[in-house]
């Protein structure tokens, strides 16, 4: 039977989604403080009691948003991939550019994700990040591949180019810069990144 509150009914197959768009509305909108299965079941229109046959405790549920919040990334960086064509500078823009605007539009998500990541147990989260950091990893390996990027550990030369787009949404998120210089510090700091890495001559 459907837990129906304020003429609002939810059956089992949509519940959990509709419970982590209310979350990620109340992340983005007043910060994860205010989370909590009371707030949520309120915002869904549900009982009391419903959230919890999905998210047992207030932590499943922050774990399960983290988790989510992994594959809109890597949704988002396969799409720009996809859509840049073969050339790989572009490719790499595309790429940055994709992860900045994630990071910007999402940035109370982000964070919750990043300190979800590295807490102990969390192994579905860490397995969920691992699609969109692979997917960056593999576009490092083929610039290398191509001769576009210096040989070495690609990881590392990934971190160098993470770093950098990290701090550039950090400045944005900060209100240190504003937001609509995001695009073209993005462009200009990939340019840097190519020229720095490429192979020695």
């Amino acid at each position: 039977m459907a837990d129906v509150t304020q003429g609002r009914p939810y059956h089992h197959g949509n519940l959990r989604a509709a419970l982590l768009d209310a979350a990620e509305r109340v992340l983005r909108e007043r910060g994860v403080d205010q989370l909590s299965l009371r707030e949520l079941a309120k915002e869904t229109g549900v009982s009391h009691a419903a959230p919890r046959r999905h998210f047992p405790d207030r932590q499943a549920l922050l774990d399960a948003l983290a988790e989510a919040g992994f594959a809109q990334l890597d949704t988002a960086l396969r799409s720009a991939l996809a859509n840049a064509g073969d050339d790989f500078p572009a490719r790499a823009r595309a790429a940055a550019t994709a992860y900045t605007r994630f990071a910007t539009e999402n940035a109370a998500l982000l964070e919750l994700m990043y300190t979800s990541k590295h807490r102990p147990g969390a192994t579905r989260i860490v397995k969920a990040a691992e699609a969109p950091f692979g997917l960056l990893n593999a576009l490092i390996v083929q610039g290398q591949e191509r001769g576009e990027l210096q040989a070495g550990d690609p990881e590392r030369i990934g971190i160098v180019l993470f770093a950098t787009l990290q701090g550039i949404a950090s400045i944005i998120n900060g209100n240190i810069v504003k937001p609509e210089l995001r695009d073209g510090l993005v462009e200009a700091a990939v340019d840097q990144f190519l020229r720095g890495t490429r192979p020695l001559p």
